[in-house]
């Protein structure tokens, strides 16, 4: 297929903007799949249907969504990303949401039980279309951006995700003058469901005009047509030697695995877990995202509504209430595109896990020491902190655990280390919409301080464990986690970034000297024996990993 790239209005950076904004549609159904739900389980009309369900039910309906996740990330996900590419990858999930979402608002019958079913599956289907897209959209994010940017574009993911759940709250807001009569009753929570098609047709109409990543298709041994990517997102910011020399790195990281292992279903997998380095990278990737979830943030997105009217707010205000919310977020996450690049990852995941951990004890407390609603004001400092917390999130946990697990794995088992890292959030999010009903039921504002011990716990685990990641090229994550890279391929990629921000800013630099091609080759050969174990199953019972 003809690379819709290069657009001729437009040059590199541009191109980029274009391209992950239209991957944040992709994005923006996985927030809307989250943000009506929590319209939907105060809605009239799917409360009749469903008899009335009780908080146990509903959160059986909300977690059996991350039950989808779950399976998606660990059996389906990566199998798509790496075959199919990014792209093509994001696609098939948005077709598959869209299917659990026909399948949810087809809910119905004589009885309670019945319409019970249909949600659980559509749920199902539906988290298991996330799982690819959630995944597949940051990937390709990462893949196609610059070091020194990389952060921002990604951040684009949660922009996209935000205004999604944005948009459900509002529409699910919306719905609510449409209960008076019975067919708004009925057709009410039906269509703001089905809505979110529309933007998934948009979203995969759009994505045969993509160019798929310059890694995923040095991988699959296309470098023609991943130069000529490359070249089209690299244009007009950078000279055509350092877009070559960047092919180079990508090539010999890729190329220094064997094809018999890059084309392995079980070989990469399984190196995430002998092999030190990636091991290092999984572990933390897995409990950085279980922790985003654990932070309070799942519940905060599902039964924002319900704990606003807990609150004292009217049914259609706490909706209204929760819009606004997630619309704040939406600035928040803007400010945070334009600042993890400059303060890095790791500042930013602990700034924001100090202001959630603070709105989180606000919340706890106040209502311990004014129980009953009988004073205005504190109901009002409790939703304002509700606002805080969700601002720190958007700054912290909410995008930068995706650019950190997007980032930190080698080309070759990518898609399955952020695909396995990825089910740490869908545990996470499976416990908390668990917990959270029955405790707020048992323990009332008591479950805040649950999750403020949480949140503040988030910080010394960061700053102990996790090293910052920011404006280093994808290939030179080795260097953090204990395997280091060759002595060319090092100065390569530093002097190739250093040399593209001077350029920027005028100064003039002196041309990198070729890379050595013997170093290329001792590595390529030194990878060749650390990964040939991994291709049978013997061989990893011989070195005691079983």
């Amino acid at each position: 297929m003809k690379l819709a790239l290069p657009i001729p209005l437009f040059k590199g950076t541009q191109r980029l903007y274009i391209l992950c904004t239209h991957l944040a549609i992709g994005a923006s159904l996985w927030g809307y799949n989250i943000g009506i739900l929590s319209s939907i389980l105060v809605h009239p009309g799917w409360r009749a249907v469903l008899g009335d369900p009780p908080p146990s039910t509903r959160g059986l309906i909300t977690g059996i969504y991350y039950l989808g996740t779950l399976m998606s990330y660990l059996l389906v996900a990566h199998p798509l990303t790496d075959y199919f590419g990014r792209r093509h990858a994001a696609g098939i999930g948005a077709l598959a949401i869209c299917v659990g979402s026909v399948v949810m608002a087809s809910a119905g019958g004589d009885s309670g039980e019945a319409a019970l079913v249909f949600m659980l599956w559509g749920r199902v289907i539906c988290g298991m279309g996330v799982g690819v897209v959630s995944t597949s959209v940051p990937l390709y994010q990462s893949e196609v951006s610059p070091a020194r940017e990389r952060g921002k574009f990604v951040t684009l993911n949660h922009v996209g995700f935000i205004a999604g759940m944005a948009a459900g709250l509002w529409i699910g807001y919306g719905m609510t003058f449409w209960t008076s009569s019975e067919a708004g009753k009925y057709w009410g929570w039906r269509v703001s469901i089905l809505i979110q098609l529309f933007p998934a047709l948009i979203f995969v109409i759009g994505l045969p005009f993509l160019p798929d990543t310059p890694r995923w298709l040095i991988q699959k041994g296309q470098r023609e047509r991943a130069s000529r990517v490359l070249h089209a997102l690299r244009q007009g910011t950078t000279s055509p030697d350092l877009i070559n020399r960047e092919l180079h790195t990508i090539s010999s990281a890729v190329g220094s695995l064997p094809r018999s292992y890059r084309q392995s279903f079980l070989g990469p997998s399984l190196s995430l877990f002998r092999n030190r380095s990636l091991f290092a990278r999984l572990w933390r990737a897995f409990l950085l995202q279980f922790m985003a979830q654990m932070c309070g943030a799942a519940a905060m997105k599902y039964y924002l509504p319900t704990l606003l009217e807990a609150l004292g707010l009217e049914y259609r205000l706490a909706l209204m209430a929760g819009a606004v919310e997630m619309t704040t977020k939406i600035g928040m996450t803007v400010v945070e595109m334009w600042v993890i690049d400059r303060f890095g990852r790791t500042g930013c995941l602990m700034v924001g896990s100090m202001v959630m951990g603070v709105a989180m004890m606000i919340n706890g407390l106040l209502p311990l020491f004014f129980p009953g609603h009988v004073s205005k004001l504190v109901d009002s400092v409790c939703v304002a902190f509700i606002f805080i917390y969700a601002m720190g999130y958007s700054f912290g946990l909410g995008p930068a655990v995706w650019v950190y697990s997007s980032e930190i794995f080698p080309t070759a088992e990518r898609a399955r280390g952020l695909n396995l890292a990825a089910s740490g959030g869908s545990i996470g999010s499976i416990l908390v919409s668990q917990i959270w009903p029955v405790g707020n039921e048992k323990l009332g504002s008591g479950v805040y301080l649950v999750f403020m011990v949480i949140n503040f716990l988030c910080i010394p685990i960061i700053w102990s464990w996790y090293p910052e990641t920011k404006g280093r090229a994808l290939e030179e994550m080795d260097s953090l986690f204990g395997k280091k890279p060759s002595a060319s391929h090092h100065s390569d990629v530093v002097a190739a970034e250093s040399t593209n921000v001077n350029q920027h800013r005028g100064d003039d630099v002196a041309p990198l000297t070729p890379g050595d091609e013997e170093e290329v080759e001792a590595e390529a050969e030194e990878a060749e024996n650390e990964h040939q174990p991994l291709l049978s199953v013997r061989g990893i019972i011989n070195h005691g990993t079983i």
